[in-house]
């Protein structure tokens, strides 16, 4: 029996790949993507998946006992895909789906957070044995703006002094692995969140102190900061799901203090501080 990935060739998946790959433990891996041959490494099976395309799921999920599912990248259509995969992985024998919900999706204000509620909802009622990691926010989210902070001479954002419990994106893959790898997880619900929460004038500190520049943090109202964001060349749909993402940062959305994440990968969260380290590069 096989353990699957699905979205394989996506940031993600990658880093899911390679951290199952780490673990050495002799099983078979698959890889499944919309286009496979975006998937550079040779030490797994690939296969192709499209989460709209139910012809080529249950095939793809042939001998599939613990199937990862990371969840769609199209926001407005998640719920249908998802009922897509669960569905198949029922036709096809899989025994045990992981799936990569949001942190606190039963009580987020943010915009995303209904999709995933409803496809919890999917599992919990599907019949088979599954685990919910609701993953917090990626670090990278915010450290990949370091560079336009510096070209602009401030980091703007509409977050306040909300606290963000982010963590690396290759965490929240490691804590996939460990749970697909491990047995005792089975109809658990994890709050997955970085070891040490801060804000976003933290963040603007922190690019100031490697850096030697002077960059502040100007926080905006959110219509404001959605009109700096389209003017940077983002579209306007985008730039309306970021601003509302940080607002609900300023009410709490994105903290969670449980220390989760670090003890399913058995090591503290990567830093702000590291990762700030690692966009300067």
């Amino acid at each position: 029996m096989a353990i699957a990935i699905t979205g394989a060739s996506g940031q993600l998946g990658r880093l899911t790949l390679n951290a199952l790959i780490g673990r050495e433990t002799g099983e078979h891996i698959v890889a499944l993507a919309r286009a496979p041959s975006k998937i550079e490494l040779e030490s797994v099976e690939k296969r192709e998946f499209d989460y709209s395309r139910i012809d080529t799921l249950a095939p793809a999920l042939k001998g599939v006992e613990t199937l990862v599912l990371i969840s769609s990248s199209e926001i407005g259509h998640r719920v249908v895909q998802h009922r897509n995969v669960i569905e198949a992985a029922k036709i096809s024998g899989v025994q045990n789906i992981l799936y990569t919900s949001v942190l606190h999706a039963d009580t987020s204000p943010l915009s995303l957070a209904d999709e995933h509620r409803k496809t919890e909802v999917d599992l919990v009622s599907s019949g088979l044995s599954f685990t919910i990691l609701r993953n917090g926010w990626y670090t990278e989210n915010y450290v990949n703006s370091v560079g336009a902070a510096l070209k602009a001479g401030a980091f703007i954002g509409s977050a306040a002094d909300g606290r963000i419990s982010s963590a690396a994106r290759a965490d929240y893959a490691e804590a996939l692995a460990a749970v697909a790898t491990n047995k005792g997880h089975s109809v658990k619900t994890y709050e997955l969140a970085g070891d040490n929460a801060w804000t976003l004038s933290d963040l603007a500190a922190e690019i100031s102190r490697q850096t030697g520049k002077e960059i502040p943090y100007r926080n905006l109202p959110e219509a404001e900061y959605v009109k700096a964001l389209i003017g940077a060349g983002l579209p306007a749909d985008l730039a309306h799901f970021i601003a509302g993402c940080d607002t609900a940062a300023s009410k709490g959305a994105l903290f969670d203090g449980g220390l989760q994440l670090s003890a399913l990968i058995g090591r503290p969260t990567t830093s702000l501080s590291e990762s700030v380290a690692l966009a300067l590069k």
